[in-house]
């Protein structure tokens, strides 16, 4: 049925994901899809405040951030599954972003953790509840 299945995590959230993870790879295995596992980094360098980093912290930002996502990915999976997924890391605004890639890919299904939400998600919405929204494919939300 499906051909790339898009799993969106939060690599900040040390061990809220791996459940994720791991549920978008059962979902992917049953479908014979290919996995695709995202994680979004905030754009520093194009906002007033980029002035004050270094020139190169977003590509240090950006190298350590596909370290951390592809060690969560391979806690959750062990390494012979985790080598089979393609790992990527964006900058940008995180529902836009994963939409965005969803998009390109021709994911048919998008795999997102829903965790408890602050006041801010309250007046805001939480990314999860944008992706579902604004989403043109399935959306499977892991409590």
């Amino acid at each position: 049925m499906s051909n790339t299945i898009l799993c969106a995590v939060d690599v900040s959230n040390k061990g809220r994901d791996q459940n994720v993870i791991k549920q978008a790879a059962r979902l992917a295995s049953l479908d014979g899809a290919q996995l695709d596992v995202i994680t979004v980094m905030p754009d520093f360098g194009m906002s007033m405040v980029g002035g004050f980093f270094d020139k190169d912290h977003q590509s240090q930002a950006l190298a350590k951030t596909k370290a951390e996502l592809d060690s969560l990915s391979e806690e959750a999976l062990g390494p012979e599954i985790n080598a089979k997924v393609r790992h990527l890391v964006v900058t940008g605004n995180a529902y836009e972003e994963i939409l965005k890639v969803a998009a390109a890919d021709g994911a048919s299904l998008i795999v997102i953790g829903a965790h408890k939400p602050d006041f801010k998600d309250f007046l805001l919405g939480p990314n999860a509840a944008r992706v579902v929204r604004h989403s043109t494919c399935s959306v499977f939300v892991v409590r």
